[in-house]
């Protein structure tokens, strides 16, 4: 599973999603049809380990279609009710800042569902360790039903106000549809590292 921008080298894809259902019933199947997506194109799924919620649903749709998926959870969340025990590989971290450290080391790339507070600090994470310039894999945002669109359009004002830099902008992969951000990501062109880092930070 080696990091690449390409089609021919995206061989994984970490997903962050709710370990929630949620009550909309297309973000629901969404989740499910995401999995079998990269089942279907040969891309093993990484993802958070549980069993419940959207997160159980990615590994559902890509283990029912012959898909590699790889579960990465903490110890204290290893536990019977949440664990999802059927996948290709579970790994066990001590902690969070492990986990998370994990899903970066073996994933290609990595793709935003819907989901609460503990999805936008996993994305936001891997975002910024992009703009930071320690790594350059492609970063995509399934926008469901226009789930993300107060958080698309609070990033415009991030820059418009100045604090968000447009270059960065253009580190996040969007769209609505399934098949086209798997494109997209394939097509991704990552910036130059910034400037301010020397050899030695690289």
């Amino acid at each position: 599973m080696s990091a690449a921008n390409s089609e021919k080298y995206i061989k994984s894809i970490a997903v962050f999603c709710a370990s929630s259902e949620g009550n909309d019933e297309f973000i629901y199947q969404q989740s499910y049809k995401l999995g079998k997506s990269l089942a279907e194109k040969n891309i093993d799924v990484i993802y958070g380990g549980s069993k419940l919620g959207l997160m159980g649903q990615v590994a559902k749709g890509a283990l029912e279609n012959d898909g590699i998926v790889f579960g990465v959870i903490p110890d204290f969340l290893k536990r019977k009710e949440i664990v999802h025990t059927g996948l290709t590989e579970l790994i066990t971290t001590k902690d969070m800042h492990e986990r998370k450290l994990k899903i970066h080391e073996i994933s290609d790339g990595f793709i935003m569902l819907p989901g609460g507070f503990g999805t936008f600090e996993e994305f936001f994470e891997i975002l910024t360790w992009a703009q930071l310039g320690l790594h350059q894999k492609p970063i995509g945002l399934l926008n469901c039903e226009g789930y993300y669109n107060d958080l698309l359009s609070m990033m415009n004002t991030m820059m418009t106000k100045g604090l968000l830099n447009p270059e960065n902008m253009e580190l996040l992969v969007v769209s609505d549809e399934i098949e086209d951000l798997i494109k997209k990501m394939h097509e991704f062109e990552p910036l130059e590292k910034p400037k301010w880092m020397t050899e030695e930070q690289t």
